[in-house]
């Protein structure tokens, strides 16, 4: 997330008369992808369909996005290669190793609570649909282990979280590569004297998630992540406080926790309810879930706040595992389900002229991918108990709710009044000039010498396509009138991100395979 300063530059990429020669030479050994295949017919909700897109190419490059986000020692098999190793020696300002993760979107910092979301979310995402993945499947696990390898880096201390490195005021004060960063590497953490149950409860939901993704193929590994989630989760629950509180010029406004820990609290009792199967996170939701917010009016689900989805989590344990002490949830989830049907009653969602889910201004791309992915996870969680949404008198099926979710995931791809795809790399149209440092300048293999933190300004305030495709990338996306400018400056519309893809990689996931694409 940008909120950006910016600085004149003398420097000059001499108008950039080479751009297509970098475009080249950074692009050309990097991932391509076919053009849509030919077996697009339905095998599952929408038998005998055809589908006007291509899931699984979208599903391929919405995962690959995340290579070109990692921080650290890249691997041998890195196939976004315009990328270089960066940020080795962060967490060295406190004598910790924090080398790795992932930069949350067009800058270069590691913001923890933005990052936890994004592995919790890439999480779910491989646990409702990875058995469709196919191929895909070691890919999405991969990009979960290159979050979790970093989170536990993060937690390596007891009742101590490091959340974030990187100063987010003078990262946006320079426009450079992060193979360039000379900015202070700065990091921050909470501890029992600066507490953040958020952002702690968030780590720990997030390594809950993925501790049950791993189980089966890497058992040693998973058990390091449950155990480590259980230790985060007990400091999140006993020093409480937002993170922001203590730490606010480093994370506001760019992170703030503008909604509070308790939700994260329940939705991080509800992971390790889902992974330890302990009684004891049980009877935690039923003592505190009121606290808590369970029963709150919220139909926001994004990296702040999390109710939407602990309750719609929470209610798979009570409609699948007959968990009847949730049965409250079941309400719950309806109650945010009804907000975001169009036409229902209790709905109190926006949609453009376009029907395109619209929360926010900015990067509101993030509110259509996770709401998306709820509303299939839900109508999966439905069918499975054979039973439908009440909103009021009304009822709405799960049939309905997908319906819904491939509306909007269309949109995302092309089905919009502009016809621009919003994910990089996705069909003939979309966004050229995306708010990303490493995209927009020259890559190493085309400019080896290093750009200055004002250097890259000329670029970024000019109308140059970014030279390195940052394949799969999904932007904050259109306005409210379904105007999209493709300004690399609008980091608010042209800005892409981890959480935002995160959820799509489930949908995506889904859609592949319902129209036989997998």
């Amino acid at each position: 997330m940008a909120l950006l300063f910016f600085s004149s530059s003398s420097f000059d990429f001499r108008v950039f008369i080479v751009l297509s020669f970098f475009i080249v030479l950074c692009n050309g050994s990097s991932y391509s992808s076919s053009s849509p295949s030919s077996s697009l017919f339905n095998t599952h909700h929408h038998r005998h369909h055809i589908a006007k897109h291509n899931y699984k190419d979208a599903l391929t490059k919405s995962i690959l996005f995340f290579e070109g986000q990692r921080s650290g020692k890249l691997p041998h098999n890195q196939r976004m290669t315009w990328r270089r190793d960066s940020g080795l020696s962060d967490g060295s300002a406190l004598h910790v190793d924090l080398v790795g993760g992932y930069y949350d979107a067009g800058d270069n910092i590691k913001f923890g609570f933005p990052m936890a979301f994004t592995t919790t979310m890439l999480s779910w995402s491989v646990i409702e649909f990875g058995g469709l993945m196919k191929s895909e499947l070691p890919n999405a696990k991969a990009a979960i282990r290159w979050a979790t390898d970093y989170l536990l880096k993060a937690t390596a201390r007891p009742d101590t979280i490091y959340v974030q490195v990187g100063d987010a005021n003078k990262d946006h004060s320079c426009w450079e590569r992060p193979e360039d960063m000379d900015t202070q590497r700065s990091v921050f953490k909470v501890d029992k004297n600066t507490p953040g149950s958020d952002v702690a409860a968030e780590t720990a939901a997030a390594l809950a998630a993925a501790a049950i993704v791993f189980k089966k193929s890497d058992p040693s590994y998973s058990k390091t992540l449950l155990k480590r989630a259980v230790r985060v989760f007990a400091f999140a629950d006993k020093y409480r406080g937002t993170y922001s509180a203590g730490l606010k010029p480093e994370v506001c406004p760019f992170y703030c926790s503008y909604s509070g820990y308790q939700d994260e609290l329940l939705w991080g009792a509800a992971w390790l309810q889902k992974a330890t199967k302990n009684l004891k996170y049980l009877n935690y939701i039923k003592m505190n879930g009121q606290v808590l917010g369970a029963a709150e009016y919220d139909n926001t689900f994004g990296w702040d706040n999390k109710h939407a989805g602990a309750r719609i989590l929470l209610t798979k344990a009570f409609l699948v595992q007959k968990m009847k002490t949730l049965s409250e949830y079941k309400g719950h989830a309806d109650n945010f389900i009804c907000s975001v049907i169009p036409g229902a009653p209790f709905s109190s969602s926006q949609y453009t002229p376009g029907g395109l889910l619209f929360k926010m201004s900015d990067a509101n791309m993030q509110y259509v991918t996770s709401t998306s992915f709820l509303l299939l996870t839900y109508a999966k969680y439905l069918t499975s108990a054979r039973t439908v949404v009440h909103c009021g008198g009304s009822v709405y099926t799960p049939g309905r709710l997908r319906s819904i979710a491939k509306k909007q995931v269309d949109y995302l791809l092309g089905d919009n009044p502009l016809r621009m795809s919003y994910m990089v790399g996705y069909g003939p149209k979309f966004p050229r000039r995306i708010h990303h440092r490493g995209s927009s300048l020259p890559c190493a293999a085309s400019h080896p010498a290093k750009i200055q933190c004002h250097e890259g300004f000329s670029i970024l305030n000019s109308q140059s396509p970014n030279p390195n495709i940052l394949v799969g990338a999904v932007v904050g996306g259109p306005d409210q009138h379904d105007r999209f400018p493709d300004e690399r400056t609008d980091y608010e519309q042209s800005e892409p991100a981890t959480y935002i893809n995160a959820p799509l990689v489930g949908a995506l996931a889904y859609f592949a395979h319902s129209y036989g694409q997998l």
